[in-house]
C-alpha cells in the first residue's frame, strides 16, 4: 500500500498497531514495564502529519525497530536467534482493520 494513499483510519490502525507491536516486544524481550514500554512506543512512533514520508519508519517492522532498542547495532549478528520474529511475536501480531475513526 503506498502510504500517500492511505486514509487517516488506516494509518491510524497501521500506527496503533506498530505502537502496540513495538511495546510487545520491549516489554516481553526487553523486561520494560507494560507502562514504559507503551510510553517507549508513542515516543518512538509519534503521529506524522499526511505527506510523502509520512509512515516511513514502517519500511521495518516493529520487531526490528525494538530489537535495535535493546540490544543495539547488529543484534542479529550477536543475537541470530533475534534476526526473525520469534513465533510468540507472531502469534501477537493481529492487524485491526480500520474502523473509519480518525
Amino acid at each position: 500500500m503506498e502510504t500517500q494513499d492511505w486514509t487517516e483510519a488506516e494509518y491510524f490502525a497501521y500506527l496503533a498497531h506498530e505502537r502496540r507491536m513495538f511495546a510487545w516486544v520491549l516489554h516481553y524481550y526487553g523486561s520494560l514495564s507494560a507502562t514504559n514500554a507503551r510510553d517507549a512506543a508513542l515516543a518512538f512512533y509519534p503521529y506524522e502529519e499526511p505527506g510523502d514520508l509520512r509512515g516511513l519508519i514502517f519500511h521495518d517492522e516493529a520487531w526490528h525497530w525494538a530489537m535495535l532498542r535493546i540490544y543495539g547495532e547488529r543484534y542479529w549478528q550477536t543475537y541470530p536467534k533475534f534476526q526473525h520474529p520469534t513465533q510468540e511475536y507472531r502469534d501477537a501480531w493481529v492487524m485491526p482493520e480500520p474502523t473509519g475513526d480518525a
